[in-house]
Order: structure tokens, then C-alpha cells, then sequence
């Protein structure tokens, strides 16, 4: 079975092909997910949707367009309480269209931090949380995958795996950043890895 998936994030495409490959290996189903880069498409795939589940539709429906083969795509989300919800759908490029991590991180933290100081007296908690959506078209039909992870914003980086915000966001019931983390470990909690078993529930199913 091969799946497109809508994305250059080489990060992206590792996680998600661990994630299928040692769910679906199990049931003896071979899976191989490529890239549109990998099948000679490097068009800048559109995401003007106001929502994450728009953006993954839009990109996967792209994809299908354009190659006429079994696709997914996923857009993902931090919604950070204090902030009222940002970066949410700019999560990406929140601190501009270069998509740079480090720059998106030290917007999220400095207004965070500006929050904090209007309000020292009963300062907001540092909740936040990660969605993940998937939009997959497998054989002509739509589907749509959702994972959710909750958790708290570090007030400074920590550690080096990972990527995006990784290094300050720290899971709900862990004292460690994702970016402390491996990958097995980080799949195992994360709401792309929750999507993506969600995903790979479904191809089971198919499979039969």
C-alpha cells in the first residue's frame, strides 16, 4: 500500500512513517509513504483554510488533483490558553512567513511573558495544547483523523530532539519537554502519533 503525504518536513515524514510502519508491519501490511517531492511535484501545496481540519483537506484534495493516488495531509496546532488559543492555525508561521522555529518560540514565550506581567497578581496557568488533523483520500473518499495532547509551556527551551516546539513544550503528566524525548517516546504521547494510529486503525480495516 502507498500513501502521499502532503509535506517536505522530513521531521514529519520520519514520524509518521514509525508510527505506520511498526503498526501495520504487525498485521503483515506493507505500507510505503512517499513524498510529492519523491514523484517530481514541488508545487508550494495551498493552506488558506481558518481552521486546522480546512488546511488538511485543502492540502490533501490538492494532492489528489494533482496525482490522482491514495493521499494524506495533517496540519497541526499549539493553542496556548493565555493567548486565547494562538498561535493555532498560524502555528507555522507565527512569527512569519519564513516558518522559523526559533523565532516562532520566542514570540510564543515573550508574549506569554508580557501576559504574565499585566497580570503578577493571579498570573493565567501556562496550559496549552497540540491538535493534530488529518484529511486522508483513500480510493476516492474523504476521511478525517484527530489527535489532541495537553500540557504546559516551558519557560525555556530544553532539549535538542524533535523539531517546532518541541524544546518548550512539556506533555501532561511528564516533567520533560518533547524535545527531551525520543522518538518512539514522543510518538507514543503525541497528538500526530494519536492522529496517525487513528490513521493506521483505518487502513487496517481497509486492508481486509
Amino acid at each position: 500500500m502507498e500513501l502521499v503525504f502532503a509535506t517536505g518536513n522530513r521531521d514529519k515524514v520520519q514520524e509518521v512513517r514509525e508510527i505506520l510502519q511498526s503498526l501495520l508491519t504487525e498485521q503483515k501490511i506493507e505500507i510505503s509513504i512517499v513524498t510529492p517531492a519523491e514523484l517530481g511535484l514541488f508545487d508550494d501545496i495551498p493552506e488558506t483554510g481558518s481552521t486546522l481540519e480546512e488546511n488538511a483537506e485543502e492540502k490533501c484534495l490538492y494532492l489528489w488533483e494533482k496525482l490522482g493516488r491514495n493521499c494524506f495531509a495533517d496540519d497541526t496546532g499549539l493553542e496556548v490558553d493565555m493567548l486565547g488559543g494562538a498561535p493555532g492555525v498560524f502555528t507555522a508561521r507565527y512569527a512569519g512567513p519564513s516558518k522559523d522555529h526559533n523565532a516562532n518560540m520566542d514570540k510564543v514565550l515573550a508574549e506569554m511573558q508580557a501576559v504574565e506581567e499585566r497580570n503578577r497578581e493571579n498570573p493565567p496557568a501556562r496550559t496549552a495544547r497540540f491538535r493534530a488533523c488529518i484529511a486522508l483520500k483513500f480510493n476516492g473518499t474523504l476521511y478525517r483523523f484527530e489527535g489532541v495532547m495537553e500540557g504546559t509551556i516551558a519557560r525555556e527551551r530544553a532539549g535538542v530532539q524533535g523539531f517546532g516546539y518541541d524544546p518548550i513544550f512539556i506533555p501532561e503528566g511528564s516533567t520533560r519537554t518533547l524535545a527531551e524525548m525520543t522518538l518512539h517516546q514522543k510518538n507514543a504521547i503525541s497528538h500526530r502519533g494519536k492522529a496517525v494510529r487513528a490513521l493506521a486503525e483505518f487502513l487496517k480495516g481497509a486492508s481486509r
